[in-house]
């Protein structure tokens, strides 16, 4: 056992007083806002729904921990800014965490230990990891009160580096390093996730896109038959395979096109640049921006479809940028300026799930382990989204990123008084943010899964 006195801390004097300190203050949290996210996390169910996909085999008379709560673990840490496996070995004692899970403080058994959390990240086979898949597309129908009369879902890829010869990993020349290129799918004017799957770090083919297209788009139309669907996406996404699919079973599309020789001398847009540059010059301006639209069939495409030219003339020459679309009756303006440039916004949604809930982590062998990872990374952001959402519009944290929100609400300390018939969270008087967390536990009570009875 560690000797708290040689952990003594001299600090200096104040006002003729030895100042002094020591690791001794007992059952003190850093972490009390964890038990916030769990009530999110009960709102949601979502843990519970995904371990119901994971085969379990162990005897119950000997299980420890049960799957649940091994995920449910690992959710909570990932969410409160724990991303990695072995970072539950420091915290297996942490009241707030033990709470959270349904554990008295005192308890001699704390959280699942890191082996314990790797094995069953280790243990969903395929067909496990394409019920998980769905089970999220459910997950994200199921947050809507009823079904949207229309939704615009984000379709991008990121990449993501390994350091070493995993499943899946593939040499990336612009990166210069092995990586993952994960697909991820929002539905960004309200920042809820919809579906995300791992891959090799190269450009998706047209028959891949596809794919992921077509089984994401079914699933939806089990719950929204009747939903207006618009795909957004790159240049990655424009091809031939993906539009002709989205025509045929009535889903919109507005991608980013690449430009060519051919587009750059079609009619419309040549006229129209010549246009914009003369007016640029002639009024001596800095930047003069216009749009036009026109149809183009490449070699590759059955039919001619509708493209949008954004077409800026600049004192170092002009730069056109072109999107395909099927949305018809908005404005050439309109629809690049603000259907298709609002996708920047998604850019800023997979900073929150890679960078701030660190689902970049995927150094596991196998890549059905990484896909789990991906997953439960997922069901963290879903924990976090739903306290924002919860968050009153007039608060300033209404807006904020998740690490925000990861150190103003979740990283908070607070002393834990328990006695026989009761458990007391002591919270710091000073609390600067007391009203707003008053107000989410209260608004995030939820009576969905029950807290195990102490033994």
């Amino acid at each position: 056992m560690t000797d708290l006195a040689a952990l003594s801390l001299p600090f200096p004097a104040i006002r003729t007083r030895k100042v002094t300190g020591a690791f001794d203050g007992g059952a003190i949290t850093s972490n009390a806002g964890v038990l916030m996210l769990a009530q999110a996390e009960r709102r949601l169910g979502i843990v519970d729904r995904l371990a119901a996909l994971i085969p379990d085999g162990r005897d119950p008379a000997r299980v420890v921990h049960s799957l649940p709560d091994i995920l449910r673990a690992r959710v909570l840490a990932i969410a409160a800014g724990y991303e990695d496996a072995n970072d539950l070995d420091a915290l297996r004692h942490d009241p707030a965490f033990m709470m959270a899970l349904g554990k008295a403080p005192g308890e001699a058994i704390g959280l699942p230990s890191q082996p314990t959390c790797s094995r069953w990240e280790n243990a969903a086979g395929i067909r496990a990891l394409i019920r998980m898949g769905r089970e999220l597309v459910d997950i994200y129908c199921s947050s809507h009160d009823a079904p949207p009369d229309s939704v615009m879902l984000d379709i991008d890829d990121t990449f993501d580096a390994v350091h070493g010869q995993q499943q899946l990993s593939f040499w990336n020349g612009f990166h210069g390093e092995r990586g993952f290129a994960p697909i991820h799918v929002y539905e960004t004017a309200s920042g809820r996730p919809v579906a995300f799957i791992l891959r090799p770090a190269r450009t998706p083919s047209g028959k891949e896109v596809r794919g992921h297209v077509r089984r994401l788009i079914r699933r939806i139309r089990l719950h929204w038959p009747h939903t207006r669907i618009t795909l957004r996406g790159d240049g990655h996404h424009a091809r031939p395979e993906v539009m002709a699919w989205c025509e045929a079973h009535a889903v919109d599309y507005i991608f980013g096109l690449p430009g060519n020789t051919a587009l750059k001398a079609d009619p419309v847009i040549a006229a129209t640049a010549d246009a914009c540059a003369v007016v640029r010059a002639e009024r001596a301006l800095v930047v003069h921006r216009t749009h036009c639209e026109t149809t183009y069939a490449a070699k590759t495409w059955t039919v001619a479809r509708r493209v949008i030219a954004r077409i800026e003339a600049t004192t170092l020459g002009l730069d056109i940028r072109t999107v395909v679309t099927s949305l018809k009756g908005s404005t050439p303006e309109r629809l690049y300026e603000f259907d298709y440039c609002d996708r920047g916004r998604a850019e800023n949604l997979i900073k929150l799930h890679k960078t701030q809930l660190k689902s970049d982590r995927t150094s596991c062998m196998s890549a059905a382990a990484n896909q789990l990872r991906l997953t439960l990374h997922t069901a963290a952001y879903w924990l976090l989204w739903t306290v924002q959402q919860a968050i009153p519009d007039t608060s300033p944290l209404k807006r904020s990123e998740f690490a925000t929100l990861q150190i103003r609400l979740v990283k908070i300390g607070a002393r834990i008084i328990e006695t026989a018939s009761r458990i007391r969270i002591a919270f710091a008087s000073a609390c600067p943010d007391k009203t707003l967390i008053a107000h989410l536990v209260r608004s995030l009570r939820h009576s969905g899964r029950q807290q195990p009875a102490a033994p």
